[in-house]
């Protein structure tokens, strides 16, 4: 099939003329054409995390775990005593969401706050005894669903995506 036969013509407007749409490319799914979107990274990566966070919420839905407190709890349980600020930082949190996710956190008795000594206004973030075990249960699960990445995407790539990707993070 020629590159011109695998696209669909452009809509015409009203007056009959083409739209100043391109051509596109239709997925194979649906017929509906991506034009531009095929060769934009940050539109691929788009859909690639959904895809992600969908089988991570899949795979985890048992212990009702989603992808931000997975993170959260694995960076103060890596680095027990943070601070709030720290960990919304080095994540990329905002500082109010991430606030509201340490009360959810703390509500299921998987992460404490304690007052730091040295400055009244900040907590030092700490797993619990439960949200240590439960955080080893969460890390199992989440092997599997980088399992499933490896299948969907093979060994090789999930190697190099996570290569590409280690500048931001």
């Amino acid at each position: 099939m020629t590159e011109s036969a695998s696209r669909t013509e452009t809509p015409k407007a009203a007056s009959g003329k083409r739209t100043d749409r391109a051509r596109a490319r239709p997925n194979d799914a649906d017929g509906i054409g991506l034009d531009a979107l095929v060769g934009h990274a940050g539109y691929a990566v788009r859909r690639f995390q959904i895809w992600i966070f969908q089988d991570f919420v899949r795979t985890l839905a048992a212990v009702d775990i989603k992808p931000t407190q997975y993170s959260v709890m694995t960076v103060i349980g890596a680095n027990p005593g943070l601070t709030q600020m720290a960990v919304a930082n080095r994540l990329g949190i905002e500082r109010a969401r991430l606030v509201h996710l340490l009360d959810s956190l703390e509500g299921r008795k998987l992460v404490k706050r304690i007052k730091s000594k040295s400055d009244r206004r900040s907590h030092a973030l700490h797993l619990t005894a439960q949200g240590e075990t439960s955080l080893a249960k969460f890390k199992r699960l989440a092997t599997e669903h980088e399992r499933h990445v490896e299948e969907k995407i093979g060994r090789e790539n999930r190697e190099k995506l996570l290569q590409i990707l280690s500048d931001f993070t």
